[in-house]
């Protein structure tokens, strides 16, 4: 039976008992001691944890909290007769607390769902047995078997078998992905195709599972302004009020000798005062807010992150990965030779190298299912291209760079992209134009960005000058700077830093392998679908699992409502508290208003709080 289920099923029990007790006080002529010890009894039955960890924190030095208010105003009540009321503070108060433990736990299963990923157990091939274990147990270099079904228990590459892997819980990615001998694999993944085996890279501390499990666990322990505000307000505040309520009980009754009449107001003054609903419903907004994001697939280190991305309006790009898809396209060819012969002397050059565009030409000529690769001995000369030969032949592939240093006359291609050039014995034979496409959503995400107030949009990029602004013209980004090394894009962000204004927010969005240390530099660094990469989640502050731009503005939806709602509670309850503390002082209002004033408001503000896990 859940904690929840135990708690509601005593607050019902605990409701039919006092209404029971009522009844009997009413309709029937019991010694009014027996009444009394029944009340006391239904008093006991729901409020005895309260006063046992009243009692606890007072030993441990917290004594202002709601269960010492609590207390303090329920035996109060008891002790001036007014047995119904002095239950009806703990009963209600509970009922609150019931709505919070479910607003947490509703919040905290968000985050969970998504987070489903960690393995129980990993297979372990030793001596041809089959040896089940905890994966904390496996060390790098064991070779695990993963049957279909089986989630993949730590990070590693396949050694044997070919499968289809589920990746959604990592990377939103709802199609499956082929994997192969020699391929990477991470742990969360689940096995869907074949059995496989694999070797071992990363021990489970160190594993792709364990670093998210972390981060989702650590997620609250960072702590917004407003947050720390509300800890250090219910510091000073409680015992202030205490002290009030002390003074509104004593000194009124030593001039008027109305000693009930005083004490009754200062009780509801004491009940009223307690600063539950601000100390519960803030940090549960920023955590229902962080379970919003999760299902979003947005993984947020600390809630200061959530206040912080609310602020942000100058947003900083990579351009690979980030902007781009980072997948090179042939877009266009040019041959001054056969067709054939131009497709056959690049493939020959091509087939071995591993380089992106390389791989980009392998996959345009693949569609030429005639064209057969030749062999010739390779040399990949860094910053130029790639030099075939064999016997006395030889084929270029390169930038012009290589054509240059061979002394080839070519016809120099004006348009913007990534040139390779190919020729043979001495001959040129034509080029490819390569291009990285642009997401298809960077346009909407962009513009919408530069919409806000006061925003800027920027692309820190390690590409040529022309290639840059042509994608910084076709984003419409404020600004961009090219051919930055990594020290450079550190550089660049250095002086936005200190160029910027007080008011000012950087974010860094960027595919968390090669920009670590911008993203740790900014004030929110963002990765992008760096889900495979330590640095990913180690240096950025928020990561945007499903590799989606548009998820950014989903962020920003989810930050601005959850820091409205926090508003609104804070302006909702205190100026509630402020009315009916003065009228209590005055003694206008009741001991059921002051119930109201705090736990009434504490349950609308928790059921307000509980609107950011709605967002869509």
């Amino acid at each position: 039976m859940s904690k929840n289920l135990k708690k509601l099923i005593q607050i019902i029990i605990a409701t039919i008992l006092t209404i029971m007790v009522l009844i009997i006080d009413k309709f029937t002529n019991l010694n009014e001691i027996v009444i009394l010890l029944l009340y006391i009894g239904c008093y006991l039955f729901i409020a005895f944890k309260v006063l046992l960890k009243a009692i606890k924190n007072i030993i441990h030095g917290q004594i202002f909290d709601e269960n010492f208010l609590m207390t303090i105003a329920s035996i109060g009540a008891l002790i001036l007769g007014e047995y119904l009321e002095g239950i009806a503070v703990i009963l209600i108060w509970q009922v609150g607390d019931l709505f919070e433990s479910y607003a947490v736990k509703k919040s905290r299963n968000d985050i969970t769902n998504l987070m489903n990923i960690k393995p129980n157990t990993a297979t372990k091939i030793e001596n041809n047995q089959e040896i089940i274990l905890d994966p904390m147990l496996i060390e790098i270099g064991d070779i695990l078997i993963v049957k279909v079904g089986e989630k993949v228990p730590l990070d590693g590459v396949i050694t044997s078998g070919n499968t289809q892997l589920d990746t959604s819980s990592l990377t939103g990615e709802s199609l499956p992905v082929e994997k192969g001998i020699g391929d990477e694999i991470l742990s969360g993944s689940i096995n869907i195709g074949k059995v496989i085996y694999m070797k071992v890279t990363k021990a489970y501390a160190d594993s792709t599972v364990a670093k998210i499990l972390d981060l989702v666990e650590n997620a609250t322990n960072r702590k917004t302004k407003t947050e720390k505000f509300i800890t250090k307000f219910a510091k000073y505040y409680t015992p202030i009020v205490v002290t009030l309520a002390l003074l509104l009980a004593i000194i009124p009754s030593l001039i008027t000798k109305e000693w009930s009449v005083w004490i009754n107001r200062a009780l509801s003054f004491l009940v009223v005062s307690c600063p539950c609903a601000l100390v519960i419903s803030v940090p549960l907004s920023f955590f229902s807010g962080i379970g919003a994001s999760s299902k979003k697939g947005i993984l947020i280190k600390g809630s200061n992150y959530l206040e912080l991305i609310n602020k942000a309006n100058i947003f900083v790009f990579d351009k690979t990965g980030t902007l781009t898809k980072g997948n090179f396209v042939v877009q266009e060819i040019h041959h001054e030779v056969e067709l054939n012969q131009f497709l056959e002397a690049a493939l020959s050059a091509e087939i071995e190298s591993n380089h992106p565009l390389a791989k980009s030409i392998i996959k345009y000529i693949s569609n030429y299912q005639a064209i057969k690769p030749l062999k010739y001995e390779i040399e990949e000369v860094a910053g130029y291209g790639i030099i075939a030969r064999k016997n006395d032949e030889i084929i270029l592939a390169g930038n012009d760079k290589l054509l240059d240093k061979y002394q080839i006359s070519y016809e120099k291609c004006s348009q913007i992209g990534t040139t390779i050039y190919i020729a043979k014995n001495n001959q040129y034979y034509g080029y490819f134009l390569i291009k990285d496409e642009i997401k298809e959503e960077a346009k909407r995400v962009i513009s919408e960005l530069n919409k806000m107030d006061h925003s800027q949009t920027v692309m820190l990029t390690g590409d040529k000058e022309e290639v840059a602004r042509d994608v910084s013209q076709t984003l419409n980004l404020s600004s961009y700077q090219a051919n930055l090394l990594p020290d450079g894009k550190v550089q660049a962000l250095e002086k936005m830093i200190k160029a910027k204004k007080a008011q000012d927010v950087i974010a860094y969005l960027g595919d968390g392998i090669n920009d670590a240390p911008v993203l740790m530099m900014a004030d929110i660094g963002i990765a992008m679908g760096g889900i495979g990469s330590d640095s990913a989640i180690e240096a950025s502050d928020i990561v945007l699992m499903h590799d989606k731009l548009e998820n950014l503005l989903d962020l920003r939806k989810i930050a601005k409502k959850t820091m409205l709602i926090v508003k609104e509670n804070i302006i909702f309850a205190i100026s509630i508290k402020i009315i009916v503390l003065i009228l209590s002082a005055l003694g206008i209002s009741n001991i059921w208003l002051a119930i109201f004033a705090d736990v009434g408001v504490c349950i609308i503000a928790i059921l307000n709080a509980m609107r950011a896990m709605k967002i869509k």
